[in-house]
């Protein structure tokens, strides 16, 4: 990790304590709006504060990991908005992946997971980096009966879902609390959703109207979520390489260089950039935009070039800086 995102980090992770959650109860009843809506939990798993209780604490396991050396929280750090300030995650033995991990909050609004947006549900999704070698790398029979030996573990099994603890225990968990990690008190939240007029500076209000009117960035990152929970191909290379994207599930060539479209909220902590994790800056991000991609033959129509003034980029980035929402750390 950079020195500049080692010093964010340890400032960020000393006024978060050891979570960045608000669970969804009480939150409305305080900031008088609700920009998100209401979240749906699955009918088979209905959030409740056990659920997430138990949740919270696999995320935090070393043993869900192979060698008992990774958890959850590792690759989705609490003080930098669950990413990781890396470019690509680090698994067991130093392994790294392929891909840059992406932010947790209002994860349990998006109907698909992961960068290939293949995956339907949280629980489901709750398996892989438990199971991928480049993470966790751990066999789930095995997993189950480590876990099945803490009697902690096991208690709250039978108390809570009436059953040995097991792998619907440990994924039903997992999602509920992924499920609490919720985001909606930023400024520019206050300011649309609020109607508090000097909830954001004038260079910020000057970017959301760059943002939503002149530029096209709303047809993929529209409010409330800045994200369509979708894939698509951005330009970013003209040729992917090795990681094609959504094309290694059906190798549909339609699919290469598509990547499950992320949130703008928290953009100024969850840098670098990219499913790569190949920017470092919101800068270069807005430089490559303008600059209309690598055009790529699946690149998203939406995307041309444009020209902005030294100002203009400026006020773009603070508009971006609105989006951050550090208040829910207070409730910890």
């Amino acid at each position: 990790m950079k020195f500049n995102q080692s010093v964010r980090f340890l400032t960020l992770f000393i006024a978060a304590s050891t979570a960045l959650i608000v669970l969804r109860c009480g939150t409305v009843q305080e900031l008088g709006f609700n920009p998100l809506g209401e979240m749906k939990d699955p009918t088979d798993n209905p959030t409740n504060a056990d659920k997430i209780w138990l949740g919270k604490e696999f995320f935090f396991d070393k043993r869900l990991s192979l060698d008992e050396t990774v958890s959850c929280a590792v690759c989705h750090k609490p003080g930098l908005a669950f990413t990781d300030g890396l470019k690509v995650s680090e698994g067991i033995k130093g392994r790294l992946g392929n891909r840059n991990s992406p932010t947790l909050i209002n994860i349990g609004f998006s109907e698909r997971f992961m960068f290939d947006g293949e995956i339907p549900t949280l629980e489901m999704q709750a398996i892989v980096p438990i199971q991928e070698h480049k993470e966790m790398g751990m066999d789930m029979k095995a997993l189950i009966e480590r876990l099945r030996a803490v009697p902690e573990y096991q208690e709250a099994a039978r108390r809570i879902f009436n059953r040995d603890m097991d792998v619907w225990v440990l994924t039903r968990s997992l999602a509920a609390y992924q499920r609490s990690l919720y985001s909606n008190n930023s400024d520019f939240d206050r300011f649309y959703y609020g109607k508090q007029k000097n909830a954001i500076s004038a260079s910020a209000k000057r970017g959301w109207i760059l943002f939503s009117e002149k530029l096209y960035c709303i047809a993929c990152h529209p409010a409330p979520y800045f994200t369509t929970h979708t894939v698509a191909n951005n330009g970013l290379y003209a040729d992917y390489g090795e990681d094609k994207g959504r094309f290694r599930i059906k190798n549909d060539s339609t699919d290469i260089g598509k990547f499950k479209i992320p949130t703008l909220r928290n953009i100024q902590i969850t840098d670098p950039y990219m499913h790569d994790g190949s920017m470092e800056s919101l800068s270069e991000v807005i430089d490559h935009y303008a600059k209309g991609g690598k055009g790529h033959v699946n690149q998203h129509p939406v995307i041309q070039s444009f020209e902005l003034t030294k100002r203009e980029k400026s006020d773009l980035i603070q508009f971006l800086y609105s989006l951050t929402d550090m208040s829910f750390m207070e409730r910890l």
